[in-house]
């Protein structure tokens, strides 16, 4: 549109000159008398023509110039803005001025500054995450380690009476427990966290499967002094999914809800089904989870500090498990926590599209 403006512009300006010229060169003829001047009177033309053109062609110039003039600028701030992102400020931004090719340009250039520094920011968070779950587990293994070689290095070295050996020899079985555990949760971590893990689905009824569940906590519930309760608004829901991974995630929940919830005395587990989803609470009553740490309860070893000693020992991963395996069977699993409880919500569909990658339908 500037060009086809600019062209008009310059052609009446020409038009205008050209007949303000052709104007003088009659009267100008009129007074010549000889064919010599005739003759210098058409080189003289011809001077005119390429006056006229050069002219046009600088009218021309200076109203694109005049039309384009906040469009150059833009593209400049937009050249400006390129080369701070290049050389790595992430947080320049560019303002979207009208509705032309140019604000795309920016709007775009916008959205990919924003893409790269989001990316940027998941690099630098993962490699946070990494780092302390490598420092975690050196300290989660070298904890029980420690004590292991310690009561074995007394036990090798010192004359000790048989009911003092049998004592440390339980301390240490007790505390190689404790490191087979770390070692299995870290190996259903790191395998429930692959993309490459195939679910062998099969038909389960989850209220059976939790109602067994809870009958197998019955002793740590006896120990801990806790009641329970399984309510449900259907006797049998028959999902897809794959039943060792749904007990484990259950397992873990519960065994969760025993570590941290002992002293509210009681845990209850809430099933209720309705359309294609079907949805679990499990609830424990102990202390309150504070708000702010709420959204990182899932976090791989990430722990309360409250709770974050050898009385629960706890590892840290249980409910990232707990996550992988949710969102395995294309489910969503949440928390809240307050005065009436601290809930670990559980939502899975009922059917499952076996034909996906990574799903191996059991005959």
């Amino acid at each position: 549109m500037n060009i086809l403006f600019s062209l008009v512009v310059s052609i009446l300006v020409e038009t205008i000159l050209v007949s303000n010229v052709s104007t003088f060169s009659k009267l100008h003829i009129i007074n010549q008398e000889s064919d010599t001047l005739l003759v210098r009177g058409s080189g003289s033309d011809l001077v005119v023509i390429l006056i006229l053109v050069v002219f046009g062609i600088g009218v021309f110039t200076l109203s694109f110039w005049l039309l384009q003039r906040k469009s150059f600028v833009y593209i400049d701030d937009i050249l400006h803005a390129i080369k701070k992102i290049s050389s790595g400020d992430l947080n320049t931004n560019i303002d979207v001025r009208g509705d032309n090719e140019f604000s795309e340009i920016a709007a775009n250039i916008n959205k990919m500054s924003e893409e790269i520094r989001v990316l940027m920011e998941s690099e630098r968070h993962n490699e946070k995450s990494k780092n302390e779950m490598i420092t975690n587990i050196a300290h989660d293994l070298r904890t029980p380690l420690t004590s292991i070689l310690g009561y074995l290095d007394l036990i090798n070295k010192r004359e000790l009476t048989e009911d003092t050996k049998k004592e440390y020899l339980k301390i240490v079985y007790e505390k190689s427990k404790k490191l087979q555990d770390l070692i299995e949760s870290l190996f259903s971590f790191t395998k429930t966290n692959s993309s490459k893990l195939v679910l062998k689905i099969d038909k389960i009824d989850i209220i059976k499967l939790l109602c067994q569940l809870m009958e197998e906590f019955y002793p740590s519930f006896e120990d801990k002094g806790i009641t329970c309760s399984v309510n449900t608004n259907i006797d049998s829901y028959v999902i897809d999914g794959d039943g060792t991974l749904l007990a484990r995630l259950f397992d873990n929940l519960i065994n969760n809800a025993v570590k941290y919830g002992a002293d509210g005395k009681r845990i209850d587990v809430k099933i209720i089904a309705e359309n294609n989803i079907v949805k679990i609470a499990v609830i424990n009553y102990g202390k309150v989870i504070p708000q702010d740490e709420l959204p990182l309860i899932f976090d791989k070893f990430y722990r309360v500090d409250q709770a974050r000693n050898s009385g629960t020992g706890g590892t840290g991963l249980g409910l990232a498990i707990a996550k992988n395996i949710t969102e395995l069977h294309h489910g969503v699993i949440e928390v809240t926590s307050d005065l009436g409880g601290t809930v670990f919500s559980v939502t899975l569909p009922k059917e499952l599209d076996v034909e996906r990658e990574n799903f191996k339908k059991l005959e």
